[in-house]
């Protein structure tokens, strides 16, 4: 027992990566046949089991990141036990921690669902869906800002084949434009990298936080300019306007089980701001842009989302729009750029999530029910479990629009009353409340369409309608009805639940503006207490190498604080560089050759 739990303790932070990973990979050597024979396949009981074992494992190596980040305590993990800056590393705190923990709440009873018939569509889904848990989680625990842009890029690799996902004309169309406008993003990426890195010689967040603010003008200015196009790319990846018309069309073609969890990969890019744009870049003249332009989006962003869901003509269309205009109002609490305003923010991006991954499942519900009409928002027969549908149908539409008692209306509340000394109170709350009314309206009007005007089914055998009506499905389609109640017991639990849960968010806020505590965490210092941090570039510096006579190092005193001690008895560093090092770290260290920040 005490060996697992020292195991635990020293690599936990990698887990949550290597699990979905591995399963991944298992998954795709175990063999996949053509859609048409995976229902008889032998393999098919062994995929179930491998896919749903390793997503329940995941789950609990959340709770477990869970339970020690609400200690607030901030864990960092060096791989190749190389320190930061110099290697990359993963950190886990309260929100890193929360993300994970979002992740595999939607994850567990999404692959279950799929499980049942929609895996049986197409080739690898579960081998996909792990590779996209594994760069989300991925993404989430990264402290290194170019190691997000290589987990950005897994999770997408992977969403492109999920959206081909059962094969259709619909999905192909939308699948190639979603690819590039990625694709477009992810150079806008590597573009604001090259920026940042050029001028502040580093990318390791806590590094660039650090040195950020320090550097002269022009340095300041082009960094400056990189972290405003990686709020572009993430303003992309999260759909905000004007940037995300794809999302709708996108999401609406998409196979239900990947429709329901790409509710949270527009989360993703929502996190990323608050990360990165939020905390790295958020000296005095980054903040003020930051609050300036975000607050200003989020408000458009939110109107133009409910506005989109009212006039939708389809009805996992009209979730797509709720989602964008979801995403304006947490982009509101970010802007606002306080701790009360990140934690309702925080608060509801959880809510969010998860009701619209319910309501994807509940529009598959109905749409098989409509036969021809599909979920096109015409009237329509009258669907044989009118009055459950139309029930689930209410509730999800109480809490996705924000009324009371419910975790949306609770999470404005919380928002709203964190804008008490902004100089935008009143037009703050005038565009919630407008949208929270809009929402309503966009749900009564569908409602009408789909439940209170639909026509009487036909009941003359002699009519052609009354036989393709009886053949229509009764019953939901396998394990749908099961899963929509699960995320909506949660969603309720999460509205009793709120005072604690908030506390957490409180708390997470409060930590993300901490940068003192994220910094002291991952950077290490030298003997005289000065952070280890990029050198300076000099063409003539060469050091000391094992096979070959070259200069002196300057630097090498410095080696036994950015590598492991087990790394530092290794036969790679020669016995003489060892011995001066020894005698170097023994004294106080040359003040001349000390690591400085990039000039």
């Amino acid at each position: 027992m005490n060996i697992f739990v020292d195991f635990w303790q020293q690599h936990f932070p990698i887990l949550s990566i290597l699990v979905p990973a591995i399963t991944g990979f298992i998954l795709i050597l175990l063999g996949n046949p053509g859609a048409g024979t995976l229902k008889t396949d032998w393999r098919q009981p062994l995929r179930h089991l491998i896919s749903l074992s390793s997503t329940i494992l995941g789950f609990i190596l959340a709770v477990m990141m869970l339970i020690f980040a609400n200690s607030g305590q901030i864990q960092h993990y060096e791989l190749s036990e190389w320190s930061a800056p110099f290697g990359i590393v993963l950190v886990v705190d309260r929100l890193s921690a929360l993300m994970v923990m979002l992740t595999y709440i939607l994850a567990v009873p999404v692959l279950w669902y799929a499980s049942a018939e929609w895996d049986q569509r197409g080739r690898y889904f579960h081998a996909m869906s792990h590779f996209l848990l594994m760069g989300m989680c991925g993404a989430f625990l990264t402290g290194d800002l170019f190691n997000l842009f290589v987990f950005f890029e897994i999770l997408l690799m992977a969403s492109y084949v999920l959206l081909l996902h059962g094969h259709s004309k619909s999905r192909f169309t939308m699948g190639v434009h979603y690819v590039i406008i990625n694709l477009l993003a992810s150079s806008f990426f590597l573009i604001g990298l090259g920026l940042i890195y050029a001028n502040v010689g580093s990318l390791n967040m806590a590094d660039v936080a650090r040195l950020f603010p320090n550097l002269d003008d022009s340095q300041h200015q082009m960094a400056l300019a990189g972290s405003m196009l990686l709020l572009v790319v993430f303003a992309i990846k999260a759909a905000i306007f004007p940037v995300g018309f794809w999302l709708p069309k996108t999401y609406a073609v998409a196979a239900t089980p990947v429709a329901a969890i790409f509710a949270l990969m527009t989360k993703v890019g929502i996190y990323a701001i608050l990360r990165v744009n939020g905390t790295v870049f958020s000296d005095p003249e980054g903040q003020r842009l930051f609050e300036q332009w975000l607050l200003i989006l989020g408000v458009i962003t939110s109107i133009y989302g409910v506005i989109g869901a009212i006039g939708a003509e389809r009805l996992r269309r009209m979730i797509g729009f709720m989602i964008i205009s979801s995403l304006g109002t947490i982009l509101i609490g970010i802007s606002l750029f306080t701790q009360q305003t990140w934690a309702a923010a925080l608060y509801y991006l959880v809510h969010s999530t998860l009701i619209a991954a319910c309501f994807y499942l509940l529009a598959e519900w109905i749409t098989v029910q409509r036969g021809t009409f599909k979920d096109h928002l015409k009237l329509a027969p009258v669907v044989k479990q009118q009055r459950l549908l139309s029930l689930l149908y209410l509730l999800i539409a109480l809490i996705m629009a924000g009324l009371p008692p419910f975790s949306g209306f609770l999470g404005k509340v919380l928002l709203l009353q964190g804008t008490g000394y902004h100089a935008q109170q009143i037009w703050i709350i005038l565009a919630i409340l407008l949208v929270s009314l809009l929402s309503i309206l966009a749900f009564v009007r569908n409602g009408f369409i789909l439940f209170w005007r639909a026509t009487p089914a036909e009941n003359n055998p002699e009519d052609e309608t009354f036989a393709q009506y009886q053949t229509l499905p009764d019953q939901p389609t396998a394990r749908a009805n099961h899963v929509i109640y699960v995320f909506l017991a949660t969603l309720i639990l999460y509205a009793v639940c709120a005072d604690p849960v908030y506390r957490y968010t409180y708390a997470t806020a409060e930590q993300l503006m901490d940068k003192t505590l994220y910094q002291q965490t991952i950077l290490k210092t030298d003997a005289t207490q000065n952070v280890i941090s990029v050198q300076p570039f000099d063409s003539n510096y060469l050091p000391e190498l094992k096979y070959g006579a070259t200069s002196d190092d300057p630097y090498q005193q410095y080696i036994p604080y950015i590598i492991s001690p087990k790394t530092l008895q290794g036969e790679h560093i020669p016995e003489e560089k060892l011995k001066k090092i020894a005698e170097q770290h023994a004294a106080s260290p040359d003040q001349d050759a000390k690591l400085v920040p990039a000039e």
